[in-house]
């Protein structure tokens, strides 16, 4: 199975970022500050990245190489309408 394009272009060093703000409850910030270099990071917003990376690598790799990746791609095959597909989809991550 092919890796998909977007995983391959984050891979990329020079990819474009941006700033985002995000509210975390102040004890949530003091443990990550702890856990930080206990990790080998330099501080907790780069504890934070990491973690956010982790959960959107097993997530997608779910999706994208997952039984319910192959069990969508089946249904696709039987003409069940992407907007079902994309409905039930929701319904599982919930």
């Amino acid at each position: 199975m092919s890796i998909p394009e977007r995983i391959k272009t984050r891979l990329a060093k020079d990819r474009p970022m941006i700033s985002i703000t995000v509210r975390i409850p102040s004890d949530v910030v003091e443990s990550m500050k702890e856990i930080a270099p206990q990790r080998g990071f330099s501080g907790y917003q780069a504890l934070l990245k990491s973690y956010i990376g982790e959960g959107l690598r097993r997530d997608e790799a779910q999706f994208a190489f997952g039984q319910t990746a192959r069990l969508i791609e089946a249904l696709k095959k039987r003409g069940v309408p992407d907007s079902v597909l994309e409905e039930a989809t929701r319904e599982l991550a919930a």
